[in-house]
Parts: C-alpha cells; structure tokens; sequence
C-alpha cells in the first residue's frame, strides 16, 4: 500500500515524495558523490573554484594512502575490533534481552533503564569517566580497552532489538515442544533460536556498523596506540591539516563495507523478517 494514502490530492502526493527524494538525495547521495570526486582528485592539478568538476581525476590519492602503513593498520584493527564487539554484544545481549523478554522480573522497567543509561549521558562525559578507570585498570591503549568502551555504547541497542524479537516468539509454540518430550537445549536450538534468527542478525549488523564508526570513545580509551579508521579520518580532517583528498579515501574505506553488510542484509533476509527483528512483526 502506498505510504502517502492518506493524502487525497495525486498533485501534493507527488509534491511529498519529489521533496522526499530531492532530501535523500542533498543528505545521503551529494556527500557520497563528493567523496568520491575528491578521492579522485590529481594532486599535481587539484580542485578550486569556479571548477564544478575536478580538471583531471586520478588515483594517486588511492595509491598514495594505501602506501601509508597506517591505513592498513587502522583499517585491521577497526574490523577486529568491530568483530569482537559484534560477538560480545550478542554474548551477552542475548541472555539480557531473553530475562527481560520472557521473565517476570520484578524490577524490569529499572532494569531496562540503566541498559540504556549509557545513551542517554553526553558523549564526552561519558568518554572522560571511562578513560580515567580505564586508566586505573590497566585497561587503556589497549585493544581490550577499546572493545569493552565500544560495547557500552552498542550493546544497549543490541538488547533492545533482542527484547523486541524475543518478546514475539509466541510462548505457545515453546510449551508445545516441551510437552512433547524436547530438553531445553533442543528448545532452544530448534524452536527459540530459528525465529529469532532475524532479530540476531539485526543486531549484529547494528553493532557492527556501530562499532565502525564509533570515534570518540576509541579516541580517549584507545589512543596513542590503538588507531581506528574513525579516529584516522579525523587525523586527516582535524588533528592535522586538513587533507581532504586522504579524508575522503578513508572516508570510503569506511563506507564501503558498511554499504556491503546492508546489500547483504536486503539480499539474506526478507523485508518482513527484518521488521521483526527491529521489534516491528
């Protein structure tokens, strides 16, 4: 069914959805184009006004930055690192998300409101407490450190996309397999985990890409010694001066797998299955 049916006039329809997509188009798809232009840019002739357009385009940019050990480091540890959220997350997101889902627990609305207390705190406050126990644990400049602040962060969106799934396996279908003879570890295998099975890539795929980007946790936690794509676009777009042809490489490098995972998502699971694990079935 058409999402503008409520609105009468064909005209003001057409008007909405030419906004709609002129929007998406200046927000998401513009930058993406410039990034890539300013990639491609020749750094003997460069890109100034009144050019609408690079003069020449080349790949020396590409070149140049993958020659630089750094990238190569940054972009290792960003995956490893993301790939170690990703699993912890759903360690131990999924029993969380399962308690809150299908118990009675006395105190769960509380429960509920401290998973997600770490979005609801400012960014930089909450960097600059865990920095300083990080710090008195031993725990900074290390990867471990980076992983557990970058789990704080993402882990709550995690557990709220598993609530949501769990909370949707119908209970009726569970006692069904219980009365017929099956151990709680085949309930489980065979009842519980197929169903949720959306809502678990859900989760992943949003810590993941989470993972990606998070920046400024990574910065205090992790620096000098752990470097993360993230914190090297900055280098090049702040902590330095500005490079904006290493920027916008780097700034692919890091769209591009993100873009990957949500082809692949579109392509594995229906539109449905993934409502549902977004707590929408």
């Amino acid at each position: 069914m058409n999402g503008l049916w409520f609105i009468r006039s064909k005209r003001l329809r057409w008007l909405i959805a030419g906004l709609v997509l002129a929007a998406t188009t200046i927000v998401f798809i513009f930058p993406m184009i410039v990034a890539v232009l300013w990639s491609l840019v020749d750094p003997a002739v460069g890109w100034f006004p009144p050019h609408v357009l690079p003069a020449s385009l080349s790949l020396a940019n590409w070149q140049a930055l993958f020659a630089v050990p750094e990238l190569s480091q940054a972009f290792v540890t960003s995956f490893t690192v993301a790939v170690l959220v990703t699993a912890l997350s759903l360690a131990l997101g999924f029993p969380t998300s399962y308690a809150l889902a299908r118990r009675n627990l006395k105190h769960r609305r509380l429960i509920e409101l401290l998973v997600l207390l770490p979005l609801t705190l400012p960014s930089v406050v909450l960097a600059t407490g865990l920095g300083s126990v990080f710090i008195r644990l031993g725990l900074s400049q290390t990867l471990l450190g980076v992983v557990l602040a970058q789990c704080i962060v993402v882990m709550p969106f995690t557990i709220r996309i598993l609530t949501a799934t769990l909370s949707g396996v119908p209970q009726d279908l569970i006692d069904a397999a219980r009365n017929l003879g099956a151990a709680p570890s085949a309930v489980a295998r065979k009842v519980l985990l197929p169903m949720v099975l959306p809502g678990l890539f859900a989760g992943a795929l949003l810590a993941f890409v989470g993972s990606l980007e998070e920046f400024l946790l990574s910065f205090v936690v992790g620096m000098p010694k752990i470097q993360t794509l993230p914190m090297l676009l900055w280098a090049y777009l702040g902590g330095r001066s500005s490079i904006q042809t290493y920027a916008a490489v780097v700034s692919l490098v890091l769209l591009i797998p993100t873009l990957a995972m949500l082809f692949m998502a579109e392509r594995v699971l229906k539109q449905e299955h993934l409502a549902a694990g977004f707590g929408k079935g």
